[in-house]
């Protein structure tokens, strides 16, 4: 069979019960796979008899060596941020399609395919409007790992953590969608609980725009102060000198887009727990691995703009990483030189 029997809807998140007995399928998969092409059998036949985890991490590792064969060939690092946006929405609507085939209610994956999709069309169009898809185009994180570490390390840790690990994550950080599933077997319909999820996922994604969008904002108008030397109307020079975007959602986290995508996944997570009643479960590994992999790349992004910022260290002790941590950002008033009277300067000379 190619889901679990279950009893109970808090077995639908038990790792012994729902995972652990498909494992061996995965090693099966691909000559499975080579049995269906040779003998020229419905492939759609194969999908509906294949647990959906198991096929779904099974692709993720096949896109993680495409991903690396075509990084180390074009020297380019950023294939899986060309797929970021888009990963999670074709995983989230492959439980969704194996749920139809299958003939089990999908209402509950429909509702995060839903939100998934609104996501991925609006981190898409952020990605490409600031030149993700351009020919070349690379994060420039890659480029400074690369000239730091020596070359065999740089081309090992992109064959583990840039293509395999990272491919692997985008599919974990969609795998709560199974629980979801396997809990529709017992709880077809939507509850309010279901929809509320549902508007907290579209409200995250509606943050994540306004946050984009203020920066996109600030950063084009200090293009145009840069190349004209005016300052372009609703800013002021000393917010444009300043050189980073400290307005709006700015001015009380350092990274609200960054916040708003971690809690995107962490509140899918939470919603399997809901959907299981359950209180923890192993789809937390991805959801997880996505905060420490922020914590990472935010360190990283924080240590280049200080150095290129002064004032980055004032906003850093005012306004919190990801979680605000007070009444937003204050500019420090600029330093004012000391008047010294000639009073005292006849004083100072006679000592």
């Amino acid at each position: 069979m190619a889901l679990p029997k279950l009893f109970a809807l808090e077995d639908c998140s038990d790792f012994s019960k729902t995972v652990e007995p498909f494992l061996p399928d995965l090693y099966a998969l691909p000559e499975q796979l080579l049995h269906t092409l040779q003998a020229r059998e419905s492939f759609v036949d194969l999908y509906t008899r294949t647990n959906p985890l198991v096929s779904g991490f099974a692709f993720s590792l096949f896109l993680g060596a495409i991903f690396w064969v075509v990084s180390e060939i074009n020297k380019n690092y950023s294939q899986v941020d060309r797929f970021w946006s888009i990963l999670p929405t074709v995983y989230i609507a492959h439980f969704n399609v194996w749920a139809r085939l299958a003939g089990i209610p999908s209402h509950r994956l429909d509702g995060a395919l839903l939100f998934s999709i609104i996501w991925s069309c609006r981190l898409t169009f952020n990605y490409a409007r600031k030149g993700g898809y351009n020919i070349g185009s690379e994060d420039y994180r890659w480029e400074i790992v690369r000239k730091n570490i020596p070359a065999w390390l740089f081309h090992l840790f992109n064959l583990t953590f840039i293509s395999f690990i990272q491919s692997i994550l985008l599919f974990l950080i969609a795998a709560p969608a199974y629980p979801l599933l396997l809990s529709s077997q017992f709880e077809s319909e939507l509850s309010t609980a279901d929809m509320a999820y549902v508007v907290m996922e579209l409200s995250l994604v509606l943050s994540e725009w306004f946050s984009d969008q203020q920066q996109w904002d600030y950063q084009t108008a200090k293009k145009q102060y840069q190349t004209t030397a005016k300052v372009p109307q609703g800013y002021t020079q000393a917010e444009l000198d300043r050189g980073f975007v400290t307005r709006g959602l700015w001015a009380y986290s350092r990274h609200p887009n960054f916040a708003a995508e971690q809690s995107i996944w962490l509140v899918l997570y939470q919603w399997s727990c809901f959907a299981t009643k359950t209180l923890y479960s192993w789809a937390a590994v991805g959801p997880s691995f996505l905060v420490l992999l922020f914590q990472g790349s935010t360190w990283l992004t924080e240590l280049i703009t200080s150095g290129k910022y002064p004032d980055y260290s004032d906003y850093q002790s005012q306004v919190g990483m990801f979680v605000p941590l007070g009444l937003g950002y204050r500019p420090s008033p600029p330093k004012q030189p000391k008047v010294i009277r000639t009073s005292e300067l006849a004083k100072k000379q006679k000592k």
